[in-house]
């Protein structure tokens, strides 16, 4: 089976071909660029290198959230745009899940954290030794509240993700267990982990079309969550405006 990935969930894009198993390519830059400038040169530059002809894959792999609501929509378009034009599956692939995944073999829960902003993370909670393991769905939680509940659970934890230097010191003043951090070359989203449980999902039979593919943001946009919450105490000045010209009245 020959599964292109792709990665755009957080500041790292990340592009790559898992083929029978092998890791024939990838490419990754965690750089301040849109995604919107790299994905598509990034998977050009990919097949151009392996001499590999785009109709010849198996399915698309697509990271699939939660994380950066602009990452998120131009890697769904990537991967949409290119299983429309090639008549390809897409596979959803849960970021958190492919990023624990990423530590295959791995003794420990595994505790991927994106920083999600306002001292939240988007998290879950895995064992990957033999095989991934979901022990806690991808999820938006506080980072204290993370914290307690690893606490609770008394056994040795390894974080990775863009969320660990957020909370870094919070995690080394607050952890009563023991802990670690994933090292440089697994510690950040890979679009070959995405890939290869990609391969694994297809072998399951679990597909989508280009046109079924959406994101899983887990949260709404900033900009949603401030709009309804400016109409939220619009009603509210309306309501409490109401009451007092009805108490006027009143009286």
């Amino acid at each position: 089976m020959k599964i292109l990935g792709i990665e755009s969930a957080s500041m790292t894009a990340s592009v790559a071909l898992v083929a029978g198993g092998i890791t024939m390519a990838e490419y990754t830059v965690d750089f301040k660029k849109t995604h919107s400038q790299t994905l598509l040169p990034m998977i050009d530059e990919v097949m151009r290198m392996l001499e590999f002809d785009l109709d010849d894959l198996d399915a698309i792999a697509v990271s699939g959230g939660p994380g950066s609501f602009t990452g998120l929509r131009i890697g769904s378009a990537t991967a949409k745009g290119l299983g429309l034009a090639l008549d390809k599956p897409l596979i959803h692939v849960p970021t958190l899940d492919a990023m624990a995944y990423g530590l295959f073999g791995a003794a420990f829960l595994l505790c991927p954290m994106m920083d999600a902003r306002r001292n939240q993370v988007y998290t879950g909670m895995y064992y990957c030794k033999n095989r991934l393991e979901v022990i806690r769905e991808s999820c938006s939680m506080e980072i204290g509240e993370l914290i307690q509940d690893l606490n609770e659970r008394e056994e040795p934890v390894m974080f990775l993700g863009d969320g660990v230097p957020v909370h870094e010191n919070a995690l080394r003043e607050r952890m009563k267990i023991p802990f670690q951090f994933a090292p440089a070359h697994l510690n950040r989203q890979r679009a070959a982990s995405v890939a290869a449980l990609g391969e694994v999902y297809l072998s399951e039979g679990k597909t989508e079309t280009a046109m079924e593919h959406t994101p899983n943001y887990l949260r709404k946009a900033q900009a949603e969550r401030e709009l309804e919450e400016a109409v939220r105490q619009g009603k509210e000045k309306e309501l409490a405006a109401g009451h007092s010209v009805g108490t006027g009245e009143a009286l």
